[in-house]
């Protein structure tokens, strides 16, 4: 079967710096497949050379079995990938509404306003607070709001793989435990999703597979069962202890299960 998404021995960076150095990788549909590593491995890199951000300097990139090296970011949403970057971008001089109604971009002329506003009331399903936020500016909301409303945007998109990039970062843990129990209702919803994310151990929790990055180059992979149980992953990525029963971790492990439960019910 051929993977969602396939990366073959893509090299990208900066000027003359080379970032990544031959990453090759796959996500299958239906995953959440974890990229994991320190800030500066190349997680970001890698997100934004998949979505055209970084154009790549060798390699390629297949999305349904199609390259998608050298297309522009535009014509990559338009394919069915969806981004929420690093520390959200939203428009900050911009409500809530107009935010979700700039992710739709890609589908004009390809959807009625009926169709539109369906959406907007699905992810006003998934982000109870946007509703109530709806008509406020972007820049007013707090972290982890605006974290919600970025999530939002980009599936006004209607992606069938989306990219998150570091979704935790900057945000209460209370916060990340919401977030992170979306992410795993869009993958049970049909949503394949490729998630960056600093804190392994929070994305090994909620991930089918995973790969660790770093310095540019995949390390290690597998099930992020297996990761978690590998020492030497512990020792590199998970500080090499057990955060305790109560963790948050812990809590989005057993939610995590209890809304698969629920679904195959």
């Amino acid at each position: 079967m051929t993977p969602l998404l396939d990366i073959k021995d893509l090299r990208s960076g900066y000027k003359q710096m080379e970032v990544l150095h031959g990453i090759s990788m796959s996500v299958e549909a239906g995953e959440i497949v974890a990229l994991v590593g320190a800030n500066g491995a190349g997680k970001s890199t890698l997100i934004n050379t998949i979505i055209g951000l970084v154009r790549p300097w060798s390699g390629s990139v297949s999305f349904e079995g199609q390259a998608i090296s050298a297309l522009d970011t535009r014509d990559i949403v338009r394919r069915g990938i969806g981004i929420v970057p690093e520390r959200r971008q939203l428009f900050g001089s911009m409500s809530v509404e107009e935010n979700l109604m700039m992710g739709a971009y890609s589908r004009a002329g390809a959807g009625s306003q009926a169709t539109l506003a369906e959406d907007m009331e699905a992810v006003f399903t998934l982000f109870p607070r946007l509703k109530e936020r709806r008509r406020q500016l972007a820049s007013s909301m707090s972290g982890g709001e605006q974290q919600m409303a970025a999530i939002a945007r980009a599936l006004m998109s209607r992606p069938r793989l989306l990219l998150l990039d570091e979704p935790s970062l900057g945000l209460a843990p209370l916060v990340v435990d919401q977030i992170m129990e979306r992410i795993v209702q869009l993958r049970a919803d049909g949503t394949t999703v490729l998630l960056a994310e600093q804190n392994a151990r929070l994305a090994l929790d909620i991930s089918d597979r995973a790969y660790a990055v770093e310095t540019g180059n995949i390390v290690v992979s597998g099930s992020a069962r297996d990761l978690l149980a590998d020492e030497s992953v512990q020792r590199a990525y998970l500080g090499g202890g057990d955060d305790g029963e109560d963790s948050m971790e812990e809590r989005i492990r057993t939610k995590a299960q209890a809304y698969y439960q629920r679904q195959s019910a």
